[in-house]
């Protein structure tokens, strides 16, 4: 059961070849066995997900219930789940017990799904390796010395090694994508402000989207459909109209245009990378896409651009774990500003207080306009790239990553290497833009993912893109060694 896609869990359940309590059962067992390896989950709630699944049981027998009724997700442990544990995986909130759920969590628990629990990742989102989490790191099951990506690499380690059917996740820069790529999974995250960040702890607040992490894309489709839509609670949530993105996946790919951005394909990209993308590439001149050259001619400056915003917000949203209110609070602090230095000091990671240090530095009286102002007017210019380059296709392609999976540790000591690693899905979150990977060969034994770029709110088009090439190749069907 457990190597099945959630379509085909949905009509094995309406066949009642099996019942939503032996399909949690089952997977409960596979991380019993297999979570200590990996550890790709933070906190396992069976209790509340057996009860889960004997609802979802009950209203199968009742009446109509939607594809995802009884179906088995993890959620990645910065939505807030009420009643559980969420630490960010940080130690600052290693005893927080949400008071409230998530809009993300909450409007899948109406869909019927079944939570399993909370998945591990890099401390408050602030990684590309999963390797900065308090609780430690996860190891990519397709070789478990390897790092699964991050900062949602518990979901995506998760997803991949069958210990859940799908998992939520959130990408700030790349956070979904990335470690879906590594892990041989489809991520996809949405047009900033398609699904509500209400009780999703902020990171970057105008770069951060929630998204499905999943085998197909068909699966996303059926878990952006629960997922995406208006929220009154979060002021950036969009009211354009949700579409039936189930429905859009058939559409033919005949005349439609695909750019290749040079700026993807130079320097810094694995031979085996490129050459897994060009026969990509191949299908789908085959299915009947026309292929342009295209140029994105500031995306290069997307790094640099992503790392004076995203700490700058940071530093902002982090302000409140203080001590005070809820959180890690030292022991015996002399006076306010010992509570503060030492909470803060002892909550935080190495990585984390990096990136509030950098974030403070650039809002700071003398350089905010030399750092953070030029930083959004860069912001703008790699925007306008975008816009120009749709005039001219309708779905940007290119890598996902410019390696495969590395070794874990191998860019610990080295920031700057590890921020590169983002380097084709930054520029995605700087413009609002929708983005999805899919999982397209293998290079050396690991997968390789494959992006696709779309315009605002076209993450129906994404959607069916990729499903099309996954109708004529099998990656998306590909297990790690021994998890079979």
């Amino acid at each position: 059961m457990h190597k099945m896609t959630i379509a085909e869990l949905d009509r094995g359940l309406r066949q009642g070849a099996f019942t939503s309590v032996e399909l949690t059962r089952h997977f409960l067992a596979r991380i019993d066995r297999y979570n200590p390896r990996l550890n790709a989950y933070i906190t396992i709630d069976a209790d509340r997900a057996l009860e889960a699944a004997e609802r979802a049981d009950s209203q199968r027998r009742s009446g109509e219930v939607g594809p995802l009724a009884g179906i088995p997700i993890a959620h990645k442990d910065i939505f807030c789940t009420y009643g559980l544990k969420t630490s960010c995986g940080s130690r600052m909130l290693d005893s927080f017990v949400a008071p409230y759920s998530a809009t993300v969590v909450e409007r899948l628990a109406q869909a019927g799904v079944v939570m399993l629990g909370k998945t591990n990742m890099d401390e408050f989102a602030m990684g590309s390796s999963n390797e900065t989490s308090w609780y430690g790191p996860v190891k990519n099951p397709w070789d478990e010395m390897r790092v699964p990506g991050g900062s949602s690499g518990g979901s995506a380690a998760a997803v991949a090694a069958y210990l859940c059917a799908a998992a939520t996740g959130t990408d700030t820069g790349g956070s979904i994508r990335q470690p879906a790529a590594l892990c041989g999974l489809t991520g996809l995250k949405p047009t900033y402000g398609r699904v509500s960040r209400w009780g999703m702890i902020a990171f970057a607040s105008s770069l951060d989207q929630a998204g499905p992490m999943s085998r197909t894309a068909e699966d996303a489709a059926l878990l952006l459909q629960a997922m995406a839509g208006f929220d009154p609670r979060d002021s950036t949530s969009s009211q354009e109209a949700v579409p039936d993105y189930r429905a859009e996946l058939s559409r033919d790919l005949a005349g439609l245009r695909i750019g290749l951005p040079k700026e993807y394909f130079g320097a810094g990209l694995d031979a085996g990378v490129a050459a897994s993308v060009e026969a990509a590439i191949a299908e789908y001149r085959r299915l009947g896409a026309e292929i342009r050259e295209i140029s994105l001619p500031n995306s290069p400056l997307s790094v640099p651009t992503y790392y004076v915003v995203a700490p700058a917000e940071c530093s902002s949203n982090l302000a409140r774990f203080d001590g005070v209110r809820y959180g890690h609070r030292c022991q015996e602090p002399r006076d306010l500003l010992d509570l503060y230095q030492r909470s803060r000091a002892e909550g935080f990671g190495a990585e984390v207080k990096r990136r509030i240090m950098i974030g403070t530095y650039v809002l700071s009286a003398g350089y905010y306009d030399a750092y953070y102002l030029k930083a959004q007017r860069l912001r703008h210019l790699i925007s306008d790239d975008f816009r120009r380059a749709f005039e001219q296709v309708d779905v940007i392609l290119g890598p996902t990553s410019p390696t495969t999976a590395f070794p874990l540790g191998d860019k610990a000591d080295d920031p700057v290497a590890m921020y590169l690693n983002d380097i084709y899905t930054i520029a995605t979150n700087l413009a609002g833009l929708p983005g999805l990977s899919l999982p397209v060969a293998q290079a050396g034994g690991l997968p390789v993912g494959l992006q696709l770029i779309g315009d605002y709110f076209q993450e129906g088009r994404l959607l069916n893109v990729a499903h099309k090439l996954q109708e004529v190749t099998d990656w998306h069907r590909a297990s790690p060694p021994g998890f079979e």
